[in-house]
């Protein structure tokens, strides 16, 4: 069976998407199964286990019909059998219709006269949940199966070097994540924290646990986020890395997590990384499986910048 899932949105968004493709292809072991996602998410199924090849497509450009009938003959071509959507687009389910492949799953909306079977959305649930109801058509009513991802060897050992070349030793360290970069970008929202905050955070952290090294994550685009906290947290250490496998494995090897929301929330889920979330106007449910290991701390105002530093101590030192 040859399968292709169309799934718009971040980094963030193909992993919450992962549980469905790891659970069609642990049903249909033999399955081929790939993905139509944007440029810059592609990244995301580097640490994927389930997909055989990752197509990109810019569904927010402005798409001329030249672009979308290229696709269709790109997928025609491949001559797929069934197709899952994510989305609710009504472009996208015409798309699917125009594609010809005999099977068309997706949610309930303006696109579902185009679908052979339709999928009701219940928005109020786990998003990775939400998304796993796509395999009901095919006859998988199993619950959804945890986040999970890929980490090569190379890649635990290359984490595992950067912890030397550090100085972090087997006693752990604090992970840090409050860039601007692409691992935060979530369907345009604005999650950022303030540099003085996390200032805040991370001193209060460096005296109570002088011997727990703090680890903040470096995107291209976080210079002068990172130059600030060096400057005014002198210690902190500074990882820089833009392969999202690499990321994986040194948040992998955090004692625990202090992110704003984005990718590597997703993949600290994943990991199963203890994990304090900074949220904006999300809904925690949302966004996270129900699990001691993962603390939301969501903005009364719907603004993340508004959390103030004290609501995150308390729950760090389970105040």
């Amino acid at each position: 069976m040859r399968v292709v899932a169309l799934v718009p949105g971040s980094i963030g968004d193909q992993i919450l998407f992962f549980p469905t493709l790891d659970g069609l292809k642990r049903h249909y072991p033999d399955a081929q199964i790939d993905v139509v996602v944007e440029p810059q998410s592609k990244a995301a199924y580097q640490v994927s286990k389930s997909v055989h090849e990752v197509l990109t497509f810019d569904y927010k450009d402005r798409n001329s019909l030249a672009d979308w009938g290229n696709l269709v003959g790109t997928i025609r071509d491949r001559e797929y059998d069934v197709a899952i959507s994510a989305g609710e687009s009504w472009f996208v389910g015409l798309f699917l219709w125009l594609t010809g492949i005999p099977t068309r799953i997706g949610f309930q909306g303006k696109g579902a006269g185009f679908l052979t079977h339709v999928v009701s959305v219940n928005s109020s649930q786990y998003v990775a949940s939400m998304y796993h109801d796509l395999l009901k058509p095919l006859g998988i009513n199993k619950p959804c199966p945890e986040l999970a991802v890929n980490i090569l060897k190379p890649d635990i050992e290359w984490a595992q070097q950067q912890q030397q070349r550090l100085g972090i030793n087997d006693s752990g360290y604090i992970l840090v994540y409050g860039g601007s970069g692409k691992l935060s970008q979530i369907n345009g929202a604005d999650d950022s924290y303030p540099v003085a905050n996390w200032q805040q955070i991370i001193q209060d952290c460096q005296q109570k646990q002088p011997d727990l090294p703090v680890l903040v994550i470096k995107e291209t685009e976080d210079e002068p986020f990172v130059s600030s906290l060096v400057r005014s947290c002198p210690g902190i250490k500074v990882i820089a890395t833009d392969d999202i496998r690499k990321l994986t494995a040194i948040i992998g090897g955090a004692s625990l997590m202090l992110t704003i929301n984005g990718a590597p929330l997703q993949l600290a889920v994943a990991v199963q990384t203890y994990t304090i979330a900074l949220l904006g106007s999300v809904d925690p449910g949302r966004l996270l499986p129900t699990s001691d290991k993962f603390v939301a701390i969501k903005s009364m105002t719907g603004k993340t910048a508004d959390i103030a530093p004290v609501t995150v101590l308390e729950k760090i030192w389970g105040g």
